[in-house]
């Protein structure tokens, strides 16, 4: 299986947070933050975070959670995962698993809500569909994905300064991301009860879905 392109090393990977920061002049910040309240985090939440990065997005959503809650974070770059523990090693309901998410998981029906945040367009088809699927078995029925990334769309119809950075400094895999119709393929992995909510201009989507209730 080829390694993805979204694994990020060296000097972007220990400044990661402050060149995001600086690069969407705090853009991001906001964009996480409103995508965290639409996650509606109740104290006994229990969380998936595929891809966790710097542990950021975890340290924002455990504080929507009581000692009942936890998050479950899965991050193999090592890295990101020293800045993982930095920020959320005193946080006995934050755990951090070095696990590949595009491999098999070892979660049945355990969790409320799964986050991939700016991760899966990094990965190519074959290996989306399995972190789809991943996450849907990993969710309990009625439990929601919530996907922060790309929106769907015609690079050649973008403006000139975005279309040089997907095309010279994005990975290759999100050219073919952002020309797929994902809400098309969330539904044909099980998920039901799309919603989405767009950030900087269209271009960055939340895409919401929810796995199908069971009925006996």
């Amino acid at each position: 299986m080829n390694r993805p392109h979204i694994e990020i090393t060296g000097p972007v990977a220990r400044f990661y947070d402050l060149l995001v920061f600086i690069g969407t002049a705090g853009l991001y910040q906001r964009i996480l933050k409103r995508t965290i309240e639409e996650m509606e985090i109740e104290p006994n939440s229990r969380i998936l975070d595929l891809g966790a990065g710097t542990g950021k997005n975890a340290c924002m959503m455990r504080k929507n959670l009581s000692a009942d809650g936890n998050i479950v974070a899965l991050e193999i770059g090592k890295q990101m995962q020293r800045q993982f523990q930095k920020k959320c090693r005193q946080y006995p309901n934050v755990n951090l698993w070095n696990i590949r998410i595009e491999t098999a998981l070892p979660f049945t029906q355990e969790f409320d809500k799964v986050l991939l945040s700016f991760v899966i367009h990094g990965f190519q088809q074959e290996q989306q569909q399995k972190i789809l699927s991943n996450a849907f078995g990993a969710l309990k029925p009625g439990g929601t994905l919530y996907i922060l990334d790309w929106n769907e769309m015609k690079l050649e119809e973008q403006g000139l300064i975005f279309r040089f950075f997907m095309k010279k400094i994005e990975c290759p895999e999100a050219h073919d991301f952002v020309a797929m119709n994902f809400g098309q393929v969330l539904s044909q992995t099980g998920f039901q009860n799309m919603r989405e909510l767009l950030f900087a201009g269209g271009k960055i989507r939340l895409l919401m879905a929810e796995k199908k209730t069971e009925h006996f």
